[in-house]
């Protein structure tokens, strides 16, 4: 390509952050702060919980626990960026630091997004196949399907990054964005931004929404099977088939919506990315657990288990 030839003189890009206002950027200091604090103690108590539990042998907590390590990795590659940013008047990240957080980024959502299909998957046979559930869902498949969901990630993001690298940075680099993206970026890169919008849509547009339409698929499949459960079997599956709707529908709506169109900003994109960056990972974790009774009262036994060890050391 003739774009390779061309060499990047830009060794840093300004970020401009989700605001230009002084007084709102201390608001957004105090309010994203807060939520990075509790999408990590939350998420990493549930990781702890399930663990130190019995529920780490079911399936479905198990890739629950491994969500929620994916949701803290996934926060932590541009939140930290962002709050820290927020107290800054010149906000700018190193070229190879914008390449990171661009490969980490689609590395953890890479990774996740492999892993709610396959939480589908485990719906599916929990509730479909009740009888033969403990024989296909081995934990011999169950660390393969999320070891599959890492290595999809990891092949998904190394694309990403090295085509990102290949991309001539030689003019301005500004973007209106508060961390590193491929259509921000794309707009800063003197190539043709139709060829490159083609590469969005193929490579992660296309991801999302094959595994939104396959996860649609399965949730229909399971609504329809449960016409033969009881009334209670059918209650604690639409209960487990809601959390899980709700989270697939939080992560994957705003990829489509994101990578599913040509290369270009608009307006709307920092609200939609403060959401699936931000918002997203702290909400996983509250919608698994308040919905779950198994799951708080793990973590009643957990604090209490804690309490009497401290009294016993006092």
């Amino acid at each position: 390509m003739k774009y390779m030839k061309n060499k990047n003189n830009v060794t840093e890009f300004v970020l401009l952050g989700p605001t230009e206002n002084p007084k709102m950027e201390k608001v957004i200091f105090a309010v994203f702060f807060v939520i990075y604090i509790i999408t990590v103690v939350g998420n990493v108590l549930i990781v702890i919980t399930i663990t130190a539990s019995q529920l780490v042998g079911s399936p479905m907590y198990f890739f629950l626990a491994c969500l929620s390590f994916i949701d803290v990795c996934y926060s932590s590659v541009s939140t930290p960026k962002l709050i820290v940013g927020s107290l800054r008047k010149r906000k700018t990240i190193p070229f190879n630091g914008c390449m990171t957080q661009v490969f980490g980024e689609h590395f953890f959502g890479g990774a996740e997004v492999i892993l709610l299909t396959v939480m589908a998957y485990d719906s599916y046979v929990a509730i479909c196949k009740p009888l033969h559930y403990t024989t296909i869902m081995n934990q011999k498949l169950c660390g393969l399907l999320v070891g599959v969901s890492w290595v999809g990630g990891f092949l998904h993001a190394t694309i990403q990054i090295l085509f990102m690298f290949q991309l001539p940075f030689c003019g301005p680099n500004i973007t209106d964005q508060f961390m590193c993206d491929l259509n921000p970026l794309f707009k800063l890169a003197r190539t043709d931004s139709h060829a490159l919008g083609l590469f969005v849509v193929a490579n992660s547009g296309f991801i999302c929404l094959l595994r939104f339409l396959l996860l649609l698929v399965s949730c229909v499949v399971i609504l329809y099977s449960l016409r033969t459960h009881s009334l209670e079997g059918r209650r604690k599956a639409l209960s487990t088939l809601a959390s899980h709707i709700t989270v697939v529908v939080l992560s994957l709506v705003p990829c489509i919506f994101v990578y599913m169109r040509p290369a270009a900003t608009l307006s709307v994109d920092k609200a939609v990315a403060v959401f699936y960056i931000i918002i997203t990972p702290v909400l996983n974790p509250l919608i698994y657990t308040f919905r779950n009774a198994q799951m708080k009262n793990a973590i009643v036994k957990l604090c209490s288990r804690k309490f009497i060890s401290d009294d016993k050391h006092i």
